[in-house]
């Protein structure tokens, strides 16, 4: 532990009633939170706004929904200044960091539990450092935990203008792979093109599958890496070479089906394909065994984030790899930032600066 901040309150934006952003959110000042066991006090000094954020205020689709009011918020950047018991080695670190069960993060100070915690060096500045957790190790895992991507094969990346898109476009493309990347507009296709798509797809214009059968001779590609979902996974699976794997990155299209019964087994059999999962959450040994036995869900190894995270600074401080940052807003900009967001209106991340 260490000393008590000077002012025992803070500012934070919090949902008292679900809405749109700039309707429902209030910034408030309330007391500044204490770590537990296991757990850090991150104080923020930068926060990379994420689409799932927007469910907490406009009380979307979510695996838990807190009690109202709460500050959403799932990621955050910062200095650890106060430790709870068996986290004291982080103490003063720059890290990295989760806020406990995934919402906290849109205040001045959030508690981050070790397990979903890693160090950012300083050679990496604000605001880049800022934007490297989410979608890099969601690109990583996908790409090469569950693909097990190699050199000389292909990748279609949908979104690929956004966060994770982008991240897996220059993370396929370093490995050696073949780049196909879809986006919404002549803007975004250009900014994959510059991250080293090979193919860049502007949908809007293009139907994507045909565009994917006519550049690989009609076999298709051997990755599908999807974070829009339902809207595309038709013609997506018709893109999907045999024996290829398809990544269920996430549902941006329609977040409501990611709890219903949309795919159809035949139509993964007759695609003679691999449909894998990929959840971007860490869990400590103990925590993953009691939910496998409990939910059946099956949680990434703490250890391995730690492993992600050490790869793709290397690949940053190499000039391999880099954030795509579309907007730097300051902390009272929040509500206006994560609608435009939701509105598609923006590139890459969006990172909410403090200091």
């Amino acid at each position: 532990m260490s000393a008590a901040p000077a002012d025992p309150t803070m500012r934070a934006w919090r949902t008292h009633r679900y809405g749109a952003p700039r309707e429902v959110l209030s910034l408030d000042r309330v007391p500044v939170p204490a770590p537990g066991p296991g757990e850090v006090r991150v104080r923020v000094q930068a926060i990379p706004l994420n689409l799932n954020d927007l469910e907490r205020i406009t009380g979307g689709n979510m695996m838990v929904r807190p009690e109202l009011p709460y500050s959403p918020g799932m990621e955050v950047m910062g200095t650890v200044d106060a430790c709870g018991a068996g986290a004291e080695s982080l103490q003063g670190r720059r890290v990295v960091a989760m806020p406990k069960q995934a919402h906290g993060g849109f205040a001045e100070y959030a508690i981050c539990p070790t397990v979903s915690a890693f160090d950012m060096p300083a050679s990496i500045p604000l605001p880049d450092a800022a934007a490297l957790y989410f979608p890099f190790h969601l690109a990583w895992l996908g790409l090469f935990d569950r693909a097990a991507l190699r050199e000389g094969e292909s990748v279609l990346v949908h979104a690929a203008a956004g966060g994770s898109g982008s991240a897996a476009v220059q993370l396929a493309r370093n490995a050696g792979a073949r780049v196909f990347a879809t986006a919404g507009s002549a803007e975004k296709v250009a900014l994959c093109r510059d991250l080293g798509a090979d193919v860049a797809i502007d949908y809007t214009a293009q139907d994507f599958a045909d565009v994917v059968l006519a550049e690989t001779g009609g076999r298709g590609v051997d990755v599908v890496f999807d974070n829009v979902g339902e809207a595309v996974f038709e013609k997506s699976m018709k893109c999907l070479a045999y024996d290829g794997r398809y990544l269920m990155m996430g549902f941006a299209s329609d977040k409501t089906v990611a709890d219903e019964k949309w795919i159809v087994p035949r139509r993964i059999a007759l695609g003679n394909c691999k449909l894998c999962g990929v959840l971007l959450a860490y869990a400590p040994d103990a925590m993953a065994q009691m939910l496998k036995k409990s939910m059946g869900w099956s949680f990434v190894p703490a250890r391995r984030g730690a492993e992600i995270t050490k790869a793709v600074v290397d690949l940053v401080l190499a000039k391999k790899v880099r954030p795509v940052i579309g907007r730097v807003v300051e902390f009272e900009e929040i509500p206006a930032a994560i609608e435009a967001m939701a509105n598609r209106e923006t590139v890459g991340r969006t990172i909410v600066k403090l200091y």
